[in-house]
């Protein structure tokens, strides 16, 4: 059997829809490469859904079937190696639950990133103290101080794309709620709002709130965050987490909605510019 993992990464996913494309494009059915490999079909199934690691015997064997050259089946084998090995957030794996861990990969591998966040500031955009008190208020469900500890090295990590060579663009629409609630205390909140500004003077990050004076808006359901790809293999995707887990969707029609909710909202909400002002004004009040 292949082994499985909490979560696959974004290139086992790129690989495992390739690799159901040169099926279909060789015009054999999930049963028949199973055979090839000696399996339920089920494995094949699994590969393809990137729900194990690509068992190198395995693909060498289908991708012959599939009549893929030996050069580019050679090329296809290194990806894979590449894409089975954990990703750096693996070793943060006893606090980090398995339906986020796919998240952490799909953030680091999109070319875009839109984020609507009502109750907190988006993670990519915390401070360490603010990240501590939310964790402290049991948001996560783990608030030992060890523990704790873990999960802000963990968001402080994954900020780090933000300065990176190839960052992605990252587009939020914040709800005023957000800043309002006292997260900390107000030093923690006025180096919040520093951190903020700081931000909005990134070339890659556009920030937006959604004040209250300005109604109600689409996206008061709940957050959700908008991933684009710059690998054609991946389609838009959108994030909704609850309580206890999350969803990932890729329907077009799924997709299309959180979109033009996005759109709505960041046409509805203040300005890049005015946003700046609306975070001086409110930390002036703490």
């Amino acid at each position: 059997m292949s082994e499985p993992r909490s979560a696959p990464t974004v290139g086992q996913v790129v690989l495992g829809r390739r690799l159901l494309d040169l099926r279909e494009r060789a015009g054999l059915k999930r049963e028949e490469a199973a055979r090839i490999l000696r399996v339920a079909p089920a494995t094949v199934r699994r590969m393809e859904m990137a729900e194990v690691a690509l068992k190198i015997p395995y693909l060498q064997l289908l991708l012959k079937a599939y009549g893929v050259p030996d050069d580019e089946a050679d090329g296809f084998v290194q990806l894979a190696e590449e894409a089975n090995k954990p990703g750096w957030w693996q070793r943060f794996h006893d606090i980090l639950p398995g339906w986020f861990s796919m998240y952490v990969s799909l953030e680091g591998a999109a070319s875009l990133i839109r984020s609507y966040e009502p109750h907190f500031v988006p993670g990519l955009l915390q401070t360490e103290d603010y990240t501590r008190a939310v964790m402290r208020s049991g948001a996560v469900g783990q608030t030992s101080p060890d523990d704790i500890e873990r999960h802000v090295a963990l968001r402080m990590q994954r900020q780090q794309l933000l300065t990176r060579e190839d960052a992605p663009r990252l587009w939020v629409v914040m709800d005023e709620t957000a800043l309002r609630r006292q997260v900390g205390g107000p030093e923690v909140m006025r180096a919040q709002i520093d951190r903020l500004l700081e931000a909005t003077k990134l070339p890659n990050v556009t920030l937006q709130v959604a004040p209250f004076a300005n109604g109600p808006h689409p996206g008061t359901y709940g957050p959700f965050v908008l991933f684009r790809f710059a690998m054609p293999e991946l389609p838009d995707m959108v994030y909704s987490e609850y309580l206890t887990g999350a969803v990932y969707l890729d329907a077009r029609t799924e997709v299309a909605t959180h979109l033009e909710v996005m759109d709505r909202m960041a046409a509805q909400a203040a300005t890049a510019h005015r946003t700046k002002g609306i975070l001086r004004d409110l930390r002036k009040e703490l």
